[in-house]
């Protein structure tokens, strides 16, 4: 009986111990993200078409991707410009800037500067987030699948940093039909230098 006993102790105490180290390493994790020590992004290459200051396209290009630290990109961009981009949020609507931009020009990434949007393709939703009939250039604005709210629908982030952009939706003007629903926060507005 002792024996069995003495067994059933140990038994008992690794059990403890092997729990307590598991929620341990369960831990480590989110630790490590307060601390801003976690990478946002996939590490790689990536293939993206790149535009000059007078938006003529200078041809495809095959760059690395742009993955830094949560403490990075806390530190590069504003709390809502992170929170959107970073983290899969929203700007309320007709709060974000460029809106009502409606001077030539190039929308581009926050996070990287890669451009995604020109103003040829900009229109007025009536949203209240500016939106676009199509990017600049399809390889760099990337679709995924968001199911989050109960709902399908497709997000788009930035092809070079996978910054969130915002949403597509079947209900634009021809001549695609789509109009890409995007955070103002996510982009940078810059106007088009002399040819």
């Amino acid at each position: 009986m002792t024996h069995e006993s003495g067994t059933t102790r140990r038994a008992l105490l690794f059990t403890g111990a092997a729990v307590a180290a598991l929620a341990g390493i369960a831990i480590l994790p989110r630790l490590s993200a307060r601390a801003g020590a976690t990478n946002l992004g996939t590490p790689g290459d990536v293939e993206i078409e790149e535009f000059d200051a007078a938006g003529k396209s200078l041809g495809m290009k095959t760059v690395a991707k742009v993955v830094k630290t949560e403490a990075e990109w806390q530190k590069q961009l504003t709390p809502l410009a992170f929170n959107v981009t970073r983290q899969e949020g929203t700007e309320q609507a007709f709060t974000g800037p460029w809106l009502d931009v409606h001077e030539a020009g190039i929308f581009r990434c926050v996070c990287c500067d890669t451009a995604l949007f020109s103003s040829e393709t900009k229109f007025d939703s009536g949203t209240g987030w500016p939106s676009f009939w199509q990017p600049i250039a399809k390889t760099n604005v990337r679709n995924v699948d968001d199911t989050s709210y109960g709902m399908l629908r497709t997000a788009n982030s930035c092809a070079r940093c996978e910054a969130h952009l915002g949403h597509v939706f079947n209900d634009g003007p021809q001549p695609t039909g789509l109009r890409y629903c995007m955070n103002g926060v996510a982009l940078n507005f810059v106007p088009l230098a002399a040819a």
